[in-house]
């Protein structure tokens, strides 16, 4: 922490004002002070818990996420256990970077300010900074400075693509975007400096805690990507550029159907730097897909949205197929005998597919995602300890494309195949159930408005993606006016926007969000909304709470 941070931490008593479930997994902590949101963050890094995966710092709480109802209870414990009063132990480092002040909205901020264009970058250069926490996407860090007069509102129309490098303010934090996305900050400037690079040993150029300062140069700035080492492109999902360069192992892709991508378990544990979990949406299908090939049920495989997808095998492989119900048929060698006969094999067991042979996952006629295990797994370079695809922040290799090589790793010894299991899947023909527990912003609502949820039918729309499902039903209203803070959201959140249409976060969403969560989906019912097509209608339905939680308050401490 910085100095003024340390005196403003003595000068008012740093506290939880309450504890919420979010789910049945993680806890939001609501604090008393920024400096008291630093504290606990840096306490619980600094000294994990039983079960603890994610800690994910916001303007006025932490989310802390766990592996089991019961270590989140012991979390709760923990947390009103601890001073928060004494100095955060951070270790933090002094970040220059040089920005050309010429953003598009350089002279609006002037404007909102009442500085004028120069003084506004006179202001912005001639204060330190301070990390506060992470969001939004991988590098994005939230930046809270010493001088209160940069203060700007958000822009009333987002840009739907802000350039990456782009320097910002937005509230009373500035930033600056990691890569390009949608955003409605105002932008003041642009810098070359690589906010993330998962070639560095910490791939966030500026991390919770550190302190940064701005500096005004004149030079072009300009954004280059880091170099992409040649030996990795077609392991991370690169199309080869000529059959004659295809190792003689592992797959190919002939065709990738709508959607494909290397799935694992995913990544959990790097919420605090912006970067979520994603992996496997139906975490059960993968596993079952695993466990028949011989794997364990972490290792990596393929995830195919509607079927579509098309390999051929470089070396004989077993191969299981798992999920929704997709008809399979194995195509047989070009140099086969004329009499070898095309195969179909069943889902949920395993098969084999030898070189040369080419397996066709067709369409799928119940269900949505599929899941395609491989004995030994799929290989290729992990980022941040998982080989998964993480569509909403580019972690991760990139979709399946038509000549991507696909890196088979050898099995381990000893592993035995296992035997048929079954799928279970949704039945579309009526409402698919969801259990749900109180959210931790459910206080934003009426009584009447929270049972409108629990009754009614909602329909999945087809802007659902592994970001989130996206629902359409009776509009919710709030309760309440005002908006939310950012805060740390789960897998599973169900967020209303100001439209009152839900959206039920999935594998790939967003690190926080700045919409109420009216509810949670408990963990064993989101692999059945993974299985969800369009068109499909959804019930939630009131789980049991989880345990209740020390000095749990009624109503939110901020709006």
């Amino acid at each position: 922490m910085t100095a003024t941070q340390q005196q403003a931490g003595k000068a008012n008593h740093a506290e939880v004002t309450g504890i919420r479930p979010a789910g049945d997994r993680a806890i939001l902590v609501e604090l008393s002070s920024l400096d008291a949101v630093l504290s606990l963050q840096a306490q619980l890094t600094a000294h994990p818990q039983p079960g603890q995966i994610d800690v994910i710092a916001a303007a006025a709480t932490v989310l802390v996420t766990a592996d089991s109802s019961q270590a989140v209870r012991g979390l709760a414990a923990h947390v009103r256990s601890l001073d928060l009063d004494a100095p955060a132990e951070i270790e933090s480092a002094l970040v220059t970077i040089d920005v050309v002040y010429d953003g598009e909205d350089l002279d609006e901020a002037g404007s909102l300010t009442g500085l004028g264009r120069q003084a506004v970058v006179a202001a912005h250069t001639g204060q330190l900074w301070t990390a506060a926490f992470a969001g939004f996407a991988p590098g994005f860090a939230y930046l809270t400075g010493e001088n209160p007069s940069l203060e700007v509102p958000r822009r009333r129309s987002p840009r739907t693509a802000v350039p990456a490098g782009a320097v910002a303010l937005g509230g009373a934090y500035s930033a600056v975007y990691p890569r390009q996305s949608p955003g409605g900050w105002q932008l003041i400037g642009r810098t070359d400096a690589l906010m993330w690079d998962l070639g560095r040993e910490n791939p966030a150029l500026i991390r919770p805690g550190d302190t940064v300062r701005f500096n005004a140069v004149r030079a072009e700035a300009t954004v280059t990507a880091p170099p992409q080492p040649a030996e990795h492109q077609a392991a991370e999902g690169q199309p080869a550029q000529d059959d004659a360069v295809v190792p003689a192992a592992g797959l190919i892709v002939r065709k990738p159907g709508l959607q494909a991508t290397v799935q694992d378990l995913g990544r959990p544990g790097f919420a605090s730097l912006g970067v979520s979990s994603a992996g496997a949406m139906d975490r059960g299908a993968l596993r079952r897909a695993n466990r028949l090939v011989g794997n364990p049920e972490g290792a990596a495989g393929i995830e195919l949205l509607f079927g579509g997808l098309e390999l051929e095998a470089l070396s004989d492989q077993v191969l299981a197929v798992t999920g929704a119900d997709v008809p399979l048929q194995i195509t047989p060698a070009t140099k086969a005998e004329p009499t070898t006969a095309v195969r179909h094999p069943a889902c949920d067991a395993p098969f084999a597919l030898l070189a040369g042979e080419k397996l066709t996952i067709g369409n799928a006629t119940r269900g949505l995602r599929s899941y395609l295990g491989v004995r030994g797994g799929i290989g290729g370079p992990e980022a941040l300890g998982s080989r998964s695809t993480d569509t909403m922040s580019g972690v991760g290799p990139e979709p399946l494309q038509a000549g991507t090589v696909l890196p088979v790793q050898a099995p381990k010894p000893g592993s035995m195949v296992g035997h048929p299991e079954v799928s279970p899947l949704p039945d579309q023909d009526q409402a698919t159930e969801l259990r749900v527990v109180p959210g931790p912003r459910q206080d934003w609502f009426s009584n009447g408005t929270l049972q409108d949820f629990l009754k009614q039918e909602w329909t999945v729309t087809p802007q659902s993606n592994r970001i989130g499902l996206r629902l359409t039903g009776q509009a919710l209203t709030r309760s309440r006016d005002g908006e939310l803070s950012s805060e740390g959201t789960v897998r599973g959140a169900v967020q209303v926007p100001p439209e009152g249409q839900p959206v039920l976060f999935l594998s790939d969403h967003p690190v926080t969000g700045g919409y109420p969560v009216i509810a949670v989906v408990v963990h064993p019912d989101l692999d059945k909304a993974a299985q969800l097509p369009p068109g499909t209608t959804v019930r939630f339905a009131a789980a049991a709470p989880p345990a209740e939680l020390p000095e749990t308050p009624k109503e939110s401490s901020h709006a």
